[in-house]
Parts: C-alpha cells; structure tokens; sequence
C-alpha cells in the first residue's frame, strides 16, 4: 500500500512556498485584482501560485495531472490528479482580510483524495491528512467536533449561487437559524472545512462545482472523524467537477443531507 509521504513532503513544502507568495501581495497594489469572465476576482498571487505548482509538481511528480483553479496541466489515464487552489478566499484577499489559504490534495485513479495540505499562511496554521493516517493542524493530531442537533451547531455557508431567477429560492441561512443553528459565511470554504476538521465549526456547505474548494478537505476532514459528500449526500469524485458539498462532523450529515432535501433551489454548477 503507497503510504504517500513523498507527495505529502512535497505538498507541504509548496505550502510554504505559496504562502510566502500570498503574504508578499497581501495588501499590495502588485496583487493587481481582476474580474474573470465567470465574475470572480483573480490576482496576481492566484496565477503566480498556481504557475508555480505546475512547474515544481511537473518537475517533481512526472506524469500527474494537475488541477489547478487559473491553470492546468491535464494528463490522459494519469494515475493521479493534483487538484489545487491557489488562493481560496480571493476577494477578502483581494480587500485586505487575512482569512485566505492555499489549498493542494492528491487524488487517485478512483477519484479519491489521498493526501490533502491546506495552509494559512497569516496565523501559519498548516493542515495535513495523509489517508488512512489522522489529521493533524502544526503536528498535533484534530479530531471534529460531537454536536449532534441543529440546534447550537455552529455552520458555514459558502458560494451559494441560485441562478434561476424564476424559482423560489429558500435560502439555507434564514431557515436553520430559524432551527438554532449559528450561520456565518466567510467567503473562504477552504479554512471553514479546516476548522470543521478541528472542531471550531460543525458543519460547511458549499454550493458550488468547483473541486478544487472540497478536495483537501475530503481527506483532512474525513481523517478528523468527520464527512463529506456532494449536497445530496453521495460520495464523489475529486478530479472533475463536483455537486457541492457538505462538510460536517459526521453527526449533522444526515440532518443536513435530510434539511436540504426540502429546499427549493436549482444551480447551473449542482443540477436538483
């Protein structure tokens, strides 16, 4: 069985690296923010770092693919897949809010993650999982939290996007706070997973189809003892789009999953 330490050193090491990139366009006209042809912004910081990515991983892990969020290198029948987000969080970035992290997950052939590294480098916090191995935040092992009701949980909501005007569209914050659930977003659901994984938060839902958000986190979060799965709870894969995502200690999922079910709302990126 590959026990991936080789690909965890070197994602480690690309944390570093990218954070030290984030911190020197933080606050800086250099980062140059823009807005893509999707609406959302990108800075200097998000394309350096992800250049920077390919040409170490495809100097380092020949024939990986790599998934990268503003560029990629694609492999036919490559065994494995690195899925990357340079910046996750890139408008509070982009306005001078230190919440953002660099995100890089390993995914194999079945569409696994296999070893997931998330970094933020304001407060060098670095979280690692490794399948099969634990989670751990700076070396020291997390596990999730044990809140089971709605009621005081503690969630994030991230992107979530209704793009049919036509459809009435219940929006998951208004509804569980009604439940006594304590909502919040952060614009960054990378960290949020993050602190699902180390039992800050219950829960995050992300509306999105962007795998490059929940791919490290399938892997951190589960090796904390919690779950993820798309928004109507099935398992997914990590190397192509996704359905959204929940994010939970594993003891809220079947009431998020269940909470969701009766939702009205439809997503160009999720399908209903």
């Amino acid at each position: 069985m590959k026990d991936y330490q080789k690909e965890l050193a070197i994602a480690k090491r690309l944390a570093k690296e990218a954070g030290d990139i984030m911190l020197g366009y933080f606050n800086s006209p250099a980062s140059n923010p823009t807005v893509k042809t999707d609406k959302t912004i990108v800075t200097k910081a998000d394309t350096e770092i992800n250049s920077h990515i390919i040409e170490v991983l495809n100097k380092e892990t020949p024939g990986y693919s790599i998934w990268g969020e503003e560029e990629s290198s694609i492999i036919e029948d490559s065994k494995y897949t690195w899925v990357c987000d340079p910046v996750d969080g890139t408008m509070p970035f982009a306005k001078g809010i230190p919440i953002s992290t660099f995100s890089l997950a390993l995914v194999d052939e079945n569409g696994n993650s296999v070893v997931g590294v998330v970094y933020d480098p304001f407060q060098d916090r670095l979280f690692e999982a490794v399948r099969g191995s634990g989670a751990y935040l700076n070396n020291t092992k997390i596990s999730v939290s044990e809140q089971a009701e709605l009621d005081g949980a503690y969630i994030d909501e991230e992107l979530w996007i209704n793009h049919e005007e036509e459809i009435t569209f219940d929006d998951p914050k208004d509804v569980l706070n009604k439940r006594g659930a304590k909502i919040t977003t952060q614009c960054s659901a990378v960290i949020m997973g993050c602190f699902v994984a180390k039992g800050s938060y219950d829960a995050m839902m992300f509306g999105q189809g962007k795998p490059e958000d929940i791919a490290a986190l399938a892997v951190i979060v589960t090796e904390a003892g919690g779950k993820v799965t798309d928004l109507f709870g099935n398992e997914q894969r990590y190397d192509t789009n996704i359905k959204g995502a929940i994010v939970s200690n594993g003891l809220l999922h079947n009431k998020l999953c269940e909470f969701l079910k009766n939702l009205n709302y439809t997503s160009k990126y999720i399908g209903s």
